[in-house]
């Protein structure tokens, strides 16, 4: 094997033994995890629960923490849910993710993201938004598909 095929030949093993991508894949699962992420506030515009739960982990690891009282800790308790939101009474009016940071482990299976949040609905006619809201969260890629294992949301206190 010459010189160069050999260079080749060890860049290309490290590459794969560190779990580096080339820079196109990690732009392809950035721009994946950034949909992902979308999916799931942006389900609710058609109500389109099939989005929402391939966005999200289905299991136990699952966890979702709000400024509300309660913690979900896993897929199943997302599913208490699903009545508020489904209801004719909840409506969907438009979201938007600010300043979306996204950081890649070194595994490249797991990242975890930072934006600032508008997620603007209607109850009952009444607004029911959370606008400039932080949301942080984690992303693992599982089974060739980037889900949301974990996530919180939190307002900054304006002194």
């Amino acid at each position: 094997m010459g010189m160069k095929k050999t260079l080749l030949f060890l860049v290309v093993s490290l590459t794969a033994f560190l779990g580096l991508k080339p820079a196109s894949d990690r732009e392809a699962d950035r721009m994946e995890i950034k949909r992902v992420v979308s999916s799931v506030i942006g389900w609710a515009k058609d109500k389109n629960l099939e989005l929402f739960y391939g966005s999200i982990a289905n299991d136990e690891d699952y966890v979702s923490v709000t400024p509300g009282q309660r913690v979900i800790k896993r897929f199943e308790d997302v599913k208490q849910n699903v009545p508020f939101w489904m209801s004719p009474d909840f409506q969907y009016v438009r979201h938007e993710l600010k300043e979306l940071e996204i950081t890649f482990a070194r595994c490249g299976t797991v990242a975890w993201f930072f934006c600032v949040l508008d997620d603007i609905n209607t109850w009952k006619g009444e607004p029911a938004c959370w606008e400039n809201a932080r949301w942080t969260g984690v992303v693992e890629k599982r089974d060739g598909k980037w889900v949301v294992v974990a996530q919180h949301f939190s307002f900054a206190k304006i002194d």
